[in-house]
């Protein structure tokens, strides 16, 4: 874990957006930014475009913008803050030596993937560029679901960059393993948090026990050379009760049941915990392989010992065993013996107990 420091930022926002970068970053940065710009002075994401703009023409008011184009700035004053998520409370959260450390910080956004799309193969290494929304409009998860993002939703992605040669790159399926995973500590690493109870479920998504889903995670890659490039997107219910649960309901519950008063969590806190303990995480993936983080996923996941069926209701009778060396899950069964089932294509189905092929 890095020891925490004393961080002088440099923040670039206008109304709505935000970028957040360490002033020993912030010149490789900007010099980087200025020779992605066309004649324009647009910068081209997936699905977007930024638009560099003078603070001095904001005061004026927001200037007319083509339509799909986020106005950049980056000359702003540092003590900008929103209710919805505080930067200071973030910094201070945030112990990583790459993760998180250049921030996008956007009010609105369709997704915050479509964000760094168009950016990740580009960028400076080791940025370690976030983005990071308060409300998603077109929000997405495994397998193409939609995944519902209103205020009080911790939403974000972070570039990942990952050896192919590696250990972790020769395993990538067990990313979003620990992406998920990282959230649950996120929570239960702080003190007095420790029993509230989140938990992972196979592959990608974190649970209130086995009752309830708070959120997901959801991972695409694209290979350049040596290098894999990975967005993880990540979705989970802090401050919202709606439309499930939310961690600080689970906060106040556990006040209510063992007569604590922990304090309501936020965004902001969680993110840069997340992002902290992801980034501990792949290390000790990288140094150890995966029995460095196996034992503490399956002290968190929901699947001890679990009995399903396979593919239907009619199907093989099977217990879960654990995580074969690819990250895929392992189940036995008389008929079959231990079987590995890939993420891709299947799904755990916890109110039938069944792992099942998902429908195209």
């Amino acid at each position: 874990m890095v020891m925490k420091t004393q961080r002088i930022y440099s923040v670039f926002h206008h109304t709505g957006l935000v970028f957040l970068c360490p002033q020993e970053r912030r010149a490789s940065f900007l010099k980087w930014l200025h020779t992605q710009l066309d004649k324009e002075g647009l910068l081209k994401c997936s699905k977007a475009f930024l638009k560099v703009v003078p603070s001095a023409e904001l005061q004026a008011g927001l200037p007319l913008l083509p339509k799909g184009t986020l106005a950049l700035v980056t000359d702003s004053p540092e003590d900008q803050s929103w209710e919805q998520f505080s930067l200071q409370t973030y910094s201070q959260h945030l112990e990583t030596r790459t993760l998180g450390r250049t921030l996008l910080y956007t009010q609105v956004t369709p997704t915050t993937m479509d964000l760094l799309e168009g950016l990740m193969l580009q960028l400076p290494e080791k940025m370690g560029l976030t983005a990071v929304a308060a409300r998603q409009t077109q929000g997405r998860g495994r397998g193409g679901n939609a995944w519902l993002s209103p205020l009080g939703c911790a939403m974000f992605s972070v570039h990942v960059q990952v050896a192919v040669s590696s250990r972790l790159g020769q395993r990538i399926p067990f990313l979003q393993h620990l992406a998920a995973l990282a959230v649950v500590e996120a929570v239960r690493t702080l003190p007095g948090y420790q029993d509230i109870d989140l938990r992972v479920k196979w592959p990608n998504d974190i649970y209130y026990g086995n009752l309830m889903k708070l959120g997901g995670v959801l991972v695409t890659s694209t290979v350049m050379g040596p290098t894999f490039h990975l967005l993880i997107g990540c979705g989970f219910n802090v401050s919202n009760s709606n439309p499930t649960i939310a961690i600080n309901d689970l906060v106040m519950q556990h006040n209510r049941e063992r007569g604590t008063s922990l304090e309501a969590l936020s965004s902001a806190q969680l993110i840069g915990r997340t992002l902290t303990c992801l980034e501990k995480l792949i290390s000790d993936f990288q140094e150890r392989g995966s029995e460095a983080v196996l034992p503490l996923y399956y002290k968190r996941w929901m699947h001890n010992g679990t009995q399903v069926r396979l593919w239907s209701e009619d199907g093989p009778q099977a217990v879960v065993v654990g995580l074969d060396d690819n990250g895929f899950l392992q189940v036995r069964s008389e008929e079959q013996g231990v079987v590995s089932v890939q993420p891709d294509g299947n799904s755990f189905d916890m109110l039938r107990n069944l792992v099942v092929t998902k429908q195209r």
